[in-house]
């Protein structure tokens, strides 16, 4: 089989943000200040078992045209009331009301997702590293890895809180984790970063992805992944069945059948850009139209094959994976490789965004803000105006917007659960635009920054 491995560095290259990364630790000292002095000033320390209510926050109402072309997005200002982690009321706002939290002005958003990231290890919260000059691809970053994860596991519950809370500064209250499965960590990765998310319970959520980064077979993963499959995980992973085990039917079929048998969902790292990794889309395609259980609970992480296909053959692809309701989660790479997503859109393919990596051995660069992937996804594809904008935003939040498509307000709702970010901007166009900071986040009715 002939096929295009991508090494590592084009991969971070493509994956990272590059020259674009920003000082992340300033930014999260300013921030942390900002959300401080927010706090102080109004008393944001309620509980979700408690009643309160926000006055003042600006809501998206409708969009203004002239002629046919979405021109400006509506806005006013609102009293929303949040009792035991729920919207219970959206009121006129009532700016005299003395026992409200003052909002400011703030627009309030629906809180951000990071839907790829890698928590359980990092560097960030410990000392600055940057990352060394390696080669050998994949196989050689497992090497790696198996010398490294030791060390790294020491500190890695203490580091996965300290990445939470720079999540939490970007307005992100939920994340999709993968964690290492594998021989060197066993399921210690996992434990620890299961003790992690018990500590940040109460202002974010995770769900989590038995992540064989060394492969199934290449370092006999597979007896921890069936241990995995079993304990408090949602997703099975995987990562280039081709490069990795030499086979791709083997590899794919253990990783269904263990999601199946476990009722698991699937999020497979896919980088193989050649033949490989076209035949193992087309095969998990074939997987999941017979088997339906596995539609809208199925993921292809990276999945760069697509950004070389032709334009025919991504449509095809693209309409397959509508079809059978295989979800691409991108890291929104730029430079030589730009994905199909308008493509993907276009047939209903669910598109998640996240960062992957932030401060660790694989890339340097990673800010924690996924409103800056949506900023990336827009300068890609030239969504300049006011409407492609703010449907921009729905990589941020997991695909859940304040306006739908037509301009009818959708979020808040009564009864929506109560992630929320306030952001310093006048609509959603311009959070995007501007990637405009963030200032509050409440998760399930908790105000945590």
């Amino acid at each position: 089989m002939k096929y295009a491995e991508i090494s590592r560095l084009d991969f971070l290259k493509k994956s990272g943000l590059g020259i674009m990364g920003i000082a992340m630790t300033s930014s999260l000292v300013d921030a942390t200040a900002n959300a401080m002095n927010f706090a102080t000033e109004n008393r944001l320390n309620p509980d979700k078992s408690g009643s309160y209510t926000l006055k003042n926050v600006l809501l998206e109402t409708a969009f203004e045209y002239d002629d046919k072309e979405v021109v400006h997005t509506k806005t006013a200002l609102f009293c929303v009331t949040i009792s035991d982690g729920k919207i219970t009321k959206i009121a006129a706002n009532n700016p005299d009301d003395s026992d409200a939290i003052d909002g400011k002005g703030l627009l309030m958003l629906p809180a951000f997702k990071d839907m790829h990231i890698h928590l359980d290890k990092t560097f960030y919260g410990g000392p600055w590293q940057a990352v060394r000059k390696r080669t050998g691809g994949v196989k050689g970053m497992i090497a790696l890895e198996q010398q490294i994860l030791p060390e790294l596991l020491e500190t890695s519950t203490h580091r996965a809180e300290k990445l939470i809370e720079l999540l939490q500064s970007k307005g992100t209250s939920f994340a999709r984790s993968h964690v290492n499965i594998e021989p060197t960590s066993k399921l210690q990765s996992l434990t620890n970063l299961q003790k992690a998310l018990e500590t940040k319970k109460n202002g974010f959520g995770a769900e989590l992805v038995a992540f064989p980064q060394h492969g199934v077979f290449y370092t006999d993963s597979a007896p921890y992944m069936k241990e995995a499959a079993q304990m408090d995980i949602d997703f099975i992973g995987g990562v280039d069945p081709y490069t990795l085990d030499g086979s791709i039917e083997k590899t794919m079929d253990f990783t269904i059948q263990l999601a199946l048998d476990n009722n698991k969902g699937i999020d497979i790292h896919l980088h193989e850009s050649g033949e490989s990794g076209l035949k193992t889309v087309e095969y998990l395609i074939q997987k999941v139209m017979e088997n339906p259980s596995l539609s809208r609970k199925t993921y292809l992480s990276h999945c760069f094959v697509l950004g070389k296909l032709e334009p025919a053959k991504q449509e095809a692809i693209a309409e397959q994976l509508g079809a059978a309701g295989i979800g691409i989660v991108s890291t929104i790479p730029f430079g030589k490789l730009v994905m199909p997503i308008p493509t993907l859109y276009k047939h209903q393919v669910e598109v998640l965004a996240g960062n992957d990596s932030i401060i660790d051995h694989w890339s340097t660069f990673g800010s924690g803000s996924v409103l800056q992937k949506a900023n990336v996804m827009a300068q890609l594809y030239n969504y300049s105006t006011e409407f492609l904008l703010s449907r921009s935003l729905k990589l941020a939040t997991g695909n859940v917007l304040p306006l739908d498509d037509s301009g009818k307000q959708q979020w808040p709702k009564v009864g929506d659960e109560a992630n929320i970010v306030l952001v310093d901007a006048s609509c959603s166009a311009e959070a995007v635009s501007r990637i405009s900071p963030v200032k509050s986040l409440i998760h399930q009715g908790t105000i945590v920054y």
